[in-house]
């Protein structure tokens, strides 16, 4: 079964070389990190909050990348993500090798040895790895990046899905004048706009599938693919072309029970909770107005704003419960996500506890607790 990272227990490390002082120049890579930073951050793809994504642009040195990767790693429990583009190298000994500003070919000690950074996915407490690599095997004509047919098996790592650009040298995977390498850019594409007729996740298998038949489309060199227990079935995003083009004021689509609902079971922090409590809405294709309509009252718009805005566990169940019912969420579902609620709520600080769901928010709440202080010290005569 396919399933999204909880943002929160996810971190991803982007890694990209533009600007080199021996090889060709891949300005393409600098865009390639920007709109991919952008992408796993919003709602397009794994909505991790900003400071889980890391990105690593033009290290000077191996350490400029070892010490963000080392901590992302570590902060890891659910998903990590690795990105690499730039040139890639094959050292004496065949071991891959990932090109930085000041890599000259021949000096290994100027390049990143991939078997250190897979040392550390290997010691991460992540469960599940992914590993993208848009590289080159040398510098060769302008634009061009090849890589060798063992890349997939040089970079593999037991418990990850890796995917490389390349296995091939015919064909330029970052076109002159192109925003993105062509790799990247299709895999841009196909997350902002999904796959007509794909699943409701695109999960790994399915993505590397689809980049398979769009580069060969365009005469690019096809990627390749190497899976290691269940990395295939981590999703990238939601699959944009299942869901409704904008949200309606009556439910679209499947009917409630059929569609693919968040998986409460996959949620492990707070931030989950609410990625996940939004995009409830946004795979019931109903507007905030429809689904306060659909409450018989119980919430407001307001009220459905500030619910999926938060960042603290409400301190009650009801208007949850009412927004997941209104939304057409199916009872036994609304019934699992009570219990990651009860989960979360359990291992919550205290002061998250004290918070209540009441109308006006968390402000509310403070209001009476300064006026219970207030009638406190004048009952006590001052």
């Amino acid at each position: 079964m396919s399933v999204l990272p909880d943002p929160g227990a996810s971190r991803a490390v982007l890694i990209g070389t533009s600007h080199y002082d021996h090889l060709e120049q891949l300005p393409a890579v600098s865009n390639n990190l920007i709109a991919l930073a952008d992408l796993l951050s919003g709602p397009l793809s794994l909505r991790l909050p900003a400071p889980h994504v890391t990105v690593v642009e033009d290290p000077p040195d191996p350490g400029s990348v070892m010490d963000p990767l080392r901590q992302a790693a570590a902060e890891a429990t659910d998903t990590l993500l690795v990105y690499y583009a730039g040139h890639g190298l094959i050292d004496p000994h065949g071991a891959l090798t990932l090109a930085l500003p000041r890599t000259q070919p021949g000096h290994i000690e100027t390049s990143l040895n991939y078997d250190w950074l897979r040392h550390i996915l290997l010691n991460s407490p992540a469960q599940r790895h992914i590993v993208l690599l848009d590289c080159c095997y040398s510098g060769l004509a302008l634009g061009r990046m090849s890589a060798p047919q063992e890349l997939a098996d040089q970079a593999a790592v037991e418990g990850t899905f890796l995917l490389a650009a390349s296995a091939e040298t015919r064909t330029a995977l970052a076109p002159v004048g192109d925003t993105h390498t062509a790799f990247t850019g299709a895999l841009l594409d196909t997350l902002r706009h999904g796959i007509p007729g794909g699943p409701p996740l695109l999960d790994l298998e399915t993505v590397y599938r689809h980049l398979r038949l769009t580069l060969e489309a365009r005469a690019h060199p096809v990627p390749q693919a190497r899976n290691r227990n269940s990395g295939a079935r981590v999703a990238l995003g939601r699959n944009h072309a299942d869901l409704p083009a904008a949200p309606v004021t009556h439910a679209a689509g499947p009917e409630p029970g059929r569609r693919l609902w968040p998986d409460p079971s996959s949620i492990r922090t707070v931030t989950g909770f609410f990625t996940n409590l939004a995009a409830v809405r946004e795979v019931s294709g109903l507007t905030q107005q429809e689904v306060s309509r659909r409450s018989a009252g119980q919430i407001s718009t307001g009220t459905i704003s500030r619910l999926v805005n938060r960042d603290t566990l409400p301190a009650t169940w009801d208007t949850t419960a009412a927004y997941l019912s209104a939304c057409g969420v199916p009872d036994d579902q609304i019934r699992q996500w009570h219990g990651a609620w009860q989960e979360l709520r359990r291992n919550a600080p205290a002061t998250q506890e004290a918070r209540a769901d009441a109308p006006g928010g968390d402000t509310a709440e403070l209001g009476k607790a300064r006026w219970r202080l207030f009638s406190l010290w004048r009952d006590r005569g001052h």
